[in-house]
């Protein structure tokens, strides 16, 4: 009898420290795997805002909310991109020239054949060409996958919220404003039920986006992410 005693003690014990244990580990290997998503999915976001940013440059400022538009971009749009070699030296800003005057001089003379003024300002090495690159080639790095940008990491799937939102300032100047976002049900899906529960109660409480995002609808932040 006393031996049964022992082992029914042994066991509750060991059950005992395994739910201490559990309970210490759960939170830890929460943090460690969400720390693992939370930076595949902001890579995935900045991927999106260096597009943004340049379909912006080529459209007024004005960004879209479409993945096909935005993908479509990507995969097929060139940019400008400025080679310059040479700079303006004291003398030759002191003779009032600027850059625009200075390619204004040699372009004349790249029509007319006459070069005596390019001589005479010494702007024989200055140079500044425009040439349009395509965009996969310049922003992302060889190999990168455009078709990846609306899928969440981790997301079983499931796709970017984005948004665009055009509005005026007091002063009556334009403002024009984008939002991308995925909470954190969607990629930290399979992981402590309770640990995202608790998670998200955090953020409600403290009124901030229980996911990531960059950018925002509510105010022009210049694409920003709420880690950031």
């Amino acid at each position: 009898m006393k031996t049964v005693f022992n082992v029914i003690l042994v066991i509750c014990i060991g059950a005992l420290l395994w739910i201490c244990f559990n309970s210490i580990m759960t939170p830890i290997r929460f943090d460690n795997e969400k720390a693992i998503r939370d930076q595949a999915v902001i890579a995935r976001l900045l991927d999106i805002r260096k597009a943004q940013a340049e379909y912006a440059k080529l459209n007024n400022l004005h960004y879209t909310a479409s993945f096909d538009t935005l993908i479509d971009f990507v995969k097929n749009a060139k940019i400008p991109f400025v080679f310059k070699a040479g700079e303006l030296n004291d003398k030759q800003l002191e003779d009032g020239l600027t850059e625009r005057k200075a390619m204004n001089i040699i372009n004349k003379a790249k029509k007319t054949g006459k070069y005596d003024e390019v001589k005479k300002f010494g702007l024989e090495n200055f140079v500044r060409d425009t040439m349009w690159v395509a965009v996969l080639d310049t922003i992302y790095p060889r190999g990168f996958n455009a078709d990846s940008l609306r899928y969440v990491p981790f997301g079983s799937g499931n796709t970017f919220q984005m948004g665009i939102k055009n509005d005026t300032l007091r002063s009556g100047a334009p403002v024009y404003m984008y939002e991308v976002k995925t909470p954190y049900t969607v990629y930290l899906n399979g992981l402590d039920e309770q640990e995202v529960i608790n998670l998200i109660d955090v953020q409600t409480k403290l009124d901030r986006y229980p996911g990531l995002m960059i950018g925002s609808l509510d105010s022009w932040n210049s694409g920003s992410g709420n880690w950031e």
